[in-house]
């Protein structure tokens, strides 16, 4: 057996044969944060415009008065207003995404597993096709009231409509069944992307354009006012997910073991489903299908860190965001003064990692 689960007094499960990895992992964390670091200073100097954050945030510590007043104003627009939000909702989103997909590997016990298995996705990409096609017909009264809330707000509700739907389909007698979840989540998943197919047959040209632009994915549209709408949501998600990791550990012994070791399994898949739910439709709800990230940067920590979900959630953060961002700086620059959507450049970064990991799941590579 290539890994060997241990069940310490207080429940620590994810111990890796070669022994307790977490001297390794507490050293990963860290390179990781600085590592974040290195990328937000990179993702606010690069750009298609040649404004410099170092003049913007050299004038704030110091209050100087610039020489050239106008520069500074364009420097200071550039940098407040258009790189600043782009970093934080990358962060926020890549974290997001890849923690949701450390969860989701852990609550299904399968490193394949990835939130878009239970619909969150397929859901929120219905909620917001849906206003891109209705929101000058049957939806406009909706979208007049919200303005540019519309579309994140419509994305979020589609994606926890399903989860809702999901979860009351897969609970009998107040148990739930993480396999009905599974295959009931297929089928939604399903049914709202047939959905969202109609949508688009309904589509004019202009809106064909906005919706193959927002499923590929992008961090384009990023404001403050979208991060005060979606943020609070992710964060609380995020701050929630790291008092499931004694529980998911746990679980990789299956769930009667962790039953018996006092781990209220009901409410920890309850807590796990909402809290992905609402990670992935708030991020999906601004930034549109961005794939792979669930799935690489976990199994990726995993191989690095090990299964301990102390130390693979923040750390699944911590790389999640920092990859978000490069990606996203790779699809600003590559193509400049042309944006690339960041869902292409993960998707050709994450597939063929994603295809190793499933050849050397079956044993057909040895790596």
């Amino acid at each position: 057996m290539a890994e060997q689960s241990i069940v310490g007094p207080v429940g620590k499960v994810g111990m890796s044969a070669d022994g307790d990895r977490s001297a390794r992992a507490r050293v990963v964390i860290l390179l990781l944060s600085l590592a974040l670091a290195l990328s937000i200073f990179l993702s606010l100097t690069s750009g298609a415009s040649d404004a410099s954050a170092i003049r913007v945030i050299r004038g704030w510590l110091t209050g100087a008065v610039p020489a050239d007043a106008a520069l500074a104003a364009r420097d200071r627009l550039i940098v407040y207003d258009i790189r600043m939000p782009r970093v934080l909702l990358g962060v926020l989103i890549g974290a997001a995404l890849a923690v949701s997909g450390a969860i989701m590997q852990g609550l299904f016990r399968n490193p394949l597993a990835d939130p878009g298995l239970i619909g969150v996705s397929a859901g929120s990409s219905l909620g917001a096709v849906a206003v891109i096609v209705l929101g000058t017909t049957w939806l406009a009264p909706v979208t007049l009231a919200l303005g540019t809330l519309a579309l994140p707000l419509a994305a979020f509700f589609g994606g926890l409509s399903v989860t809702l739907l999901l979860y009351a389909i897969a609970t009998r007698r107040g148990r739930t069944s993480v396999a009905t979840m599974l295959l009931a989540g297929l089928a939604i998943a399903a049914l709202a992307m047939a959905l969202t197919g109609i949508l688009i047959f309904m589509a004019d040209d202009r809106q064909l354009r906005d919706l193959t632009f927002w499923q590929l994915g992008s961090l384009g549209g990023a404001t403050w006012p979208k991060i005060g709408t979606v943020g609070p949501v992710i964060v609380l998600a995020l701050a929630a997910m790291p008092f499931l990791s004694r529980g998911l550990n746990a679980l990789a012994l299956g769930e009667a073991t962790a039953g018996h070791l006092g781990i209220p399994v009901q409410r920890l898949k309850y807590t796990a489903i909402v809290g992905v739910s609402a990670a992935v439709g708030a991020s999906v709800a601004v930034s549109g299908g961005i794939g792979f990230v669930g799935i690489v940067v976990p199994h990726l920590l995993r191989l690095a860190i090990g299964p301990d979900n102390r130390y693979l959630l923040p750390a699944s953060a911590l790389l999640g965001a920092s990859l978000l961002l490069l990606a996203d700086a790779v699809s600003r620059t590559i193509v400049a003064p042309a944006e690339l959507p960041i869902g292409i450049v993960t998707a050709v970064a994450g597939a063929p990692f994603f295809l190793w990991i499933l050849l050397r799941k079956r044993g057909i590579v040895d790596l």
